[in-house]
C-alpha cells in the first residue's frame, strides 16, 4: 500500500482520470508507472531554472509562430500502457490539438511531439531510458535531454541518442518545430548578477 497524507492506496492498480486528478495537493507531482504511483520529488533550483528558461524560450517561439502549444511539468499525458508521464517541458502541434477538439480539460492521450527532460541529481539512466522509450511508443518525434551541470543536450529521434550538443552548437526544432534554433552557448551561460 502507498500512503498519501494518511490515505492508503494500492501499490499497483489501473488509475482513472478522476482518481489521478483527486490526488492531494501536497506539493508533490506524481506519475503512474506500471500501475504504481511514483512521487516526483522536488529537483532543486538549478533544475527549475533550466526548465523555466526552456519554457520561456520555446513557449515564446511556438506561440509567436502559432505552431501549437507548450505544456509544463504539471501536465500529465496518458500513455497506451496506462502510465501517466509528465515531461519537464513539452510541445504538441496545433494539428494534433485540433484533432482532439482543442486543449482538453483532462489529460491528453499519447505523448507530445517534442519532449524536453532536464536531468536532476535523482534521475537514473534506467528511469530516463524507460521514459524515452515510452514517449516514442506513444507518438513523440523528438526528445531533448538537458544536462545542466555538464552543459550538454542529448537529441533523440528514437530511444537511443543520435546527437550530442554542447555550447557552441545550435539545438534545432527540425521538422517538429520548424525554424526553431537555440544557441546553447547562450542557454547554458551562467546568469549575471
Amino acid at each position: 500500500m502507498v500512503s498519501i497524507q494518511g490515505q492508503s492506496l494500492p501499490a499497483k492498480k489501473a488509475w482513472t482520470d478522476e482518481e489521478f486528478r483527486a490526488l492531494p495537493d501536497d506539493g508533490h507531482r506524481y506519475e503512474v508507472v506500471n500501475g504504481k504511483l511514483v512521487v516526483m520529488g522536488a529537483a532543486g533550483a538549478r533544475h527549475g531554472y533550466y526548465v523555466s528558461l526552456m519554457h520561456i524560450i520555446l513557449g515564446s517561439y511556438v506561440r509567436s509562430q502559432k505552431l501549437g502549444f507548450t505544456f509544463d511539468p504539471d501536465t500529465s499525458f496518458k500513455m497506451a500502457s496506462g502510465n501517466r508521464r509528465s515531461p519537464d517541458c513539452s510541445f504538441f502541434s496545433k494539428e494534433r490539438i485540433k484533432a482532439l477538439g482543442g486543449i482538453p480539460k483532462g489529460y491528453i492521450e499519447g505523448s507530445p511531439d517534442l519532449v524536453v527532460e532536464v536531468l536532476s541529481p535523482d534521475n537514473t539512466v534506467e528511469e530516463m531510458h524507460s521514459k524515452i522509450v515510452e514517449y516514442f511508443e506513444n507518438g513523440t518525434r523528438l526528445v531533448w535531454v538537458i544536462h545542466p551541470d555538464e552543459k550538454y543536450v542529448l537529441v533523440y529521434h528514437q530511444p537511443e541518442p543520435d546527437q550530442f550538443k554542447r555550447p557552441g552548437d545550435c539545438l534545432s526544432g527540425e521538422d517538429v518545430i520548424p525554424d526553431f534554433a537555440l544557441d546553447l552557448a547562450e542557454f547554458f551561460a551562467e546568469p549575471e548578477f
